[in-house]
């Protein structure tokens, strides 16, 4: 798979600036774990992936961490490196505040 032909400009910058091959890129497509967020696809090369992969033979060790972020119609939109998979999370939908005011203003009355 050529992956630079999927690229946006920008997320060949970025592969550049933070110096990730195209090899990366491919692995975390082909082996990652994909996150539906934000109206975008996110492709993670976990520890958790990694593991999985040693387990078949495979040594992805080195590209623990790469993250690569698609459109839904599969264009590479950017790239980096995170350790910590985790903090790519979907964006509560509700907040519900703790401490609800009791009158509509916001302002407290005086008794």
């Amino acid at each position: 798979m050529d992956v630079t032909a999927i690229m946006t400009h920008h997320a060949r910058q970025r592969s550049r600036t933070r110096q990730i091959r195209a090899s990366a890129i491919e692995v975390a497509l082909t082996y990652g774990r994909v996150r539906r967020a934000r109206g975008a696809e996110i492709f993670i090369m976990g520890w958790r992936e990694v593991r999985l992969w040693a387990d078949h033979g495979l040594d992805l060790s080195r590209f623990e961490g790469v993250q690569v972020i698609c459109t839904l119609a599969g264009r590479v939109l950017t790239v980096y490196r995170n350790r910590k998979p985790s903090a790519v999370r979907e964006p509560a939908k509700h907040r519900r505040s703790r401490h609800k005011e009791p009158y509509s203003n916001g302002a407290r009355q005086i008794p």
